[in-house]
């Protein structure tokens, strides 16, 4: 049997503070360990396919400060999302050709097809205000940017669906994505936004291809004060997980929120750690992952069309996190992404600090990306 949450004889356990909700370390490292030598022997398959691992070190948090630091103003959405490629041509174009006729439409279609929205998504969305335009609907161009904001806002109401943590407990979200999207920038934001919720939460350090990753959702950990469980580098993935499950589900934890490599998806060892890692928590969860969170770099373009169908396949991906929208992204691509998959959006990332990682708002993001009216614009 695999020896969990033991730590390093040199090392000492700070106590988690009674206002979280948690009890002492001690306590529930002993609670750890008699969870496991209790379990049940259904867990013998699960501990079969595990590795041999070194043991798996809780890396408690110190106690928050006595001060909490002050909130960073919240920008709003128009101010994080106006300086996208998308919004800056749709702007001008509109500046520039005040006049309702066909040209007018087949640059709006130019405009939205190298803004990463999809050739077929903006032809079918072009056609259809051309005929309206040709049938005299609109008297204005005003009158046309209303009905293109109307458009874009109806492509994404249906993934508009605000990601509920509840049903399960833990309710264990697992966080998949390739390389350089901002997956553990993306974990060390929930867990800030789900413990100022007053949840109780962990991390589960599982992406141990990379030491840096380790290192880094450790540091977000301590920023937070939430515990994570975490090995060495080259440690199976799955081990970590399966460490984590236990010990939220010993802790009574509301959260566990699991990271994962990100080696480029055409690798099918990445595909088969991540298969793994699903199987072995079915073992003690059968309903877990309760949700499998993809994050999407929102640079990226059609790429993550691509990127998203692999990892669909593999794991059942289950709702988004499209990073990096604020500014250097063309703003697209969260439109072709509705379209092709119709998965729901549950986040967008319009800046660096916590409160950035925003709950996906349809029609904000559409007033973010274009004016109510031309004299505002």
């Amino acid at each position: 049997m695999l020896k969990f949450w033991k730590k390093k004889p040199a090392e000492t356990i700070s106590e988690q503070p009674a206002e979280q909700g948690q009890m002492p370390t001690a306590d529930a490292h002993a609670a750890d360990v008699a969870a496991l030598d209790n379990a049940s022997p259904t867990l013998d398959e699960a501990r079969a396919e595990l590795a041999p691992a070194e043991p798996a070190v809780v890396d408690e948090p110190p106690p928050p400060a006595v001060a909490a630091e002050p909130a960073p103003t919240r920008r709003s959405w128009r101010e994080r999302l106006s300086g996208s490629g998308f919004a800056k041509g749709l702007t001008s174009l509109f500046v520039r050709h005040p006049k309702l006729d066909d040209e007018l439409l087949d640059e709006l279609e130019t405009i939205l097809i190298t803004a990463d929205v999809g050739v077929e998504a903006s032809s079918t969305l072009v056609e259809a205000l051309r005929k309206r335009m040709h049938k005299r609907e609109f008297a204005d161009a005003d009158a046309l940017l209303a009905a293109l904001r109307e458009a874009l806002v109806a492509m994404l109401l249906p993934v508009q669906l605000p990601l509920k943590v509840a049903g399960h407990k833990p309710f264990v979200v697992l966080i998949v994505g390739i390389n350089g999207v901002g997956k553990t920038t993306t974990i060390g934001k929930l867990a800030r936004r789900w413990r100022d919720e007053g949840r109780q939460v962990l991390l589960a350090a599982g992406d141990t291809f990379r030491a840096a990753a380790v290192a880094q959702l450790k540091t977000w950990g301590e920023r937070n004060n939430v515990p994570v469980i975490a090995q060495g580098q080259d440690a199976d993935a799955a081990s970590v997980i399966f460490d984590a499950l236990q010990a939220a589900r010993s802790r009574n934890a509301d959260v566990l929120i699991a990271d994962t490599a990100g080696r480029l998806h055409t690798q099918g060892g990445l595909m088969d750690e991540l298969s793994k890692i699903a199987r072995v928590m079915k073992k003690l969860d059968a309903d877990a992952p309760h949700e499998v969170l993809m994050v999407i770099d929102g640079t990226t373009g059609q790429n993550a069309i691509s990127q998203l169908r692999q990892f669909q396949q593999i794991v059942g991906v289950t709702g988004l996190v499209v990073t990096k929208l604020d500014g250097t992204a063309k703003g697209g691509v969260v439109f072709a992404l509705a379209r092709e998959f119709g998965l729901p959006i549950r986040f967008v990332g319009l800046g660096e600090s916590a409160t950035d990682l925003r709950t996906f708002d349809a029609r904000a993001y559409v007033d973010g990306l274009l004016p109510a009216t031309l004299a505002r614009g």
